[in-house]
């Protein structure tokens, strides 16, 4: 009996140390999907690796050496003993493998529930596996069939709507004060992770240049490289207030870094343009009077925590939803599955009949005179159409019959009545 099996790791079971052995060296992919290929117990299958998990997706007949080739190929892989890898190891089997594709694809086993990366990183390994020929027709299935379950989260809930890290969280705010990001100017003060992870989502979006300003000018020029932006002096953010749209906060100051009065200064000559302050510093780097100015907004670590933890809650909720549909999914996949068993049947008899159906017509045709073109082709998609029919309902009993405990029955009566294995004994 063919099994589809996942063996792998991911941020839930196994440490950073441990996911990084296996992820660290991109050729580890090539190397493993040459062992795939390789090995005569593992049939077909893929490789994804990602920082947050390495899995191997395969089928087999023969499951316990295929399991054994798998765990040594990963310590190999990993340059780790099997042994140090096991704790953080899980390993499913066929519709619990299949529903954790399917869930793992539509992002309800990330980090960041919802996050939209996992889909692109999943279809990239199946790209790899189809240019390695490790795919074939179940695999294939897998994960077309997982493209579409991730269509339908995405499309029929709102689980990747809601912001849920700090640094999303202020770009969604940016965008709805703006509506469109592009263009925008980006002020960086200071370098913290968090604001340097917010500038990146905000060039994602569209956003023009980048400045970036901190108290060692050194650092300024090194985090403005990694964007293409611009390093400013720290003394310089008065006049940077001028053409700004969007203020990104992160010193390590004692004391407010931005005041109500240099900024109600800057506004006289903006405009009215707004000016949006995201504020991730603490203690704060933004006086919290700026925000009673007109067209002001500021947002501060506490501010965005809260919008964070509404979406969260917000995402668990549409989550319930997108498992629903995983299931649907599964369900429909395990259908397909057991179809698979009647399939040699049902082609062995289309064979068969289109085996008659050529013998007759050569048997007849010298006896029909001179036949031209069209005749010919008339007559040949009448006897196939008459072939087609006669075997359309046998067909039809065997697919009906693919999940039922009878099915095995129904496959022998079949192969009889029509002697299929008698034809194939004589070849």
């Amino acid at each position: 009996m063919m099994r589809i099996v996942t063996i792998g790791m991911s941020h839930q079971t196994a440490p950073v140390e441990l996911r990084e052995c296996l992820a660290r060296d991109p050729a580890n992919v090539d190397r493993a999907l040459s062992a795939i290929r390789e090995h005569p117990a593992i049939r077909e299958g893929l490789y994804l690796s990602t920082c947050n998990r390495v899995e191997a997706v395969y089928t087999t007949d023969r499951p316990e050496e295929a399991r054994k080739e798998i765990l040594g190929l990963l310590a190999s892989l990993g340059e780790v003993p099997a042994d140090a890898l096991l704790p953080g190891l899980y390993t499913l089997e066929d519709m619990e493998s299949v529903r954790h594709v399917f869930k793992v694809a539509s992002s309800l086993d990330s980090m960041v529930v919802g996050e939209p990366q996992i889909l692109g990183q999943i279809k990239d390994a199946y790209v790899q596996a189809t240019q390695a020929r490790t795919s074939g027709v179940i695999v294939n299935r897998l994960m077309h069939r997982a493209f579409h379950v991730a269509k339908r989260v995405r499309t029929e809930t709102g689980v990747s709507d809601a912001a849920v890290s700090i640094s999303y969280a202020a770009v969604e705010l940016a965008k709805k004060i703006f509506h469109e990001l592009t263009g925008r100017k980006v002020l960086l003060i200071g370098a913290g992770e968090m604001a340097e992870l917010a500038a990146r989502h905000l060039l994602a979006q569209g956003v023009g240049e980048i400045s970036v300003a901190n108290r060692t000018f050194d650092r300024a020029v090194q985090v403005a490289r990694g964007f293409h932006g611009k390093p400013v002096y720290f003394e310089e953010i008065g006049s940077e207030l001028l053409e700004a749209d969007i203020v990104i906060a992160s010193t390590a100051s004692a004391g407010y870094v931005i005041r109500h009065e240099r900024v109600k200064q800057s506004l006289r000559r903006r405009r009215n343009r707004p000016l949006f302050f995201i504020d991730i510093a603490v203690p704060r780097d933004v006086e919290p009077r700026v925000n009673d100015l007109g067209n002001v907004y500021v947002y501060d670590i506490d501010d965005l925590q809260g919008v964070v933890e509404i979406n969260r809650a917000q995402r668990q909720e549409e989550a319930v939803k997108a498992e629903r549909i995983v299931e649907e999914e599964v369900l429909r996949f395990q259908g397909w599955l057991k179809t698979l068993g009647v399939v040699p049947t049902i082609v062995r008899l289309k064979e068969k009949v289109e085996e008659i159906r050529r013998a007759e017509m050569r048997r007849s045709l010298p006896g029909l005179g001179e036949l031209n073109g069209e005749q010919r082709r008339a007559l040949e998609t009448l006897t196939r159409s008459i072939a087609d029919k006669i075997v359309h309902d046998p067909i039809l009993m065997l697919k009906r019959k693919a999940d039922r405990p009878s099915r095995d029955q129904v496959l022998d009566l079949t192969r009889q009545l029509f002697r299929l294995d008698d034809d194939e004994n004589k070849s």
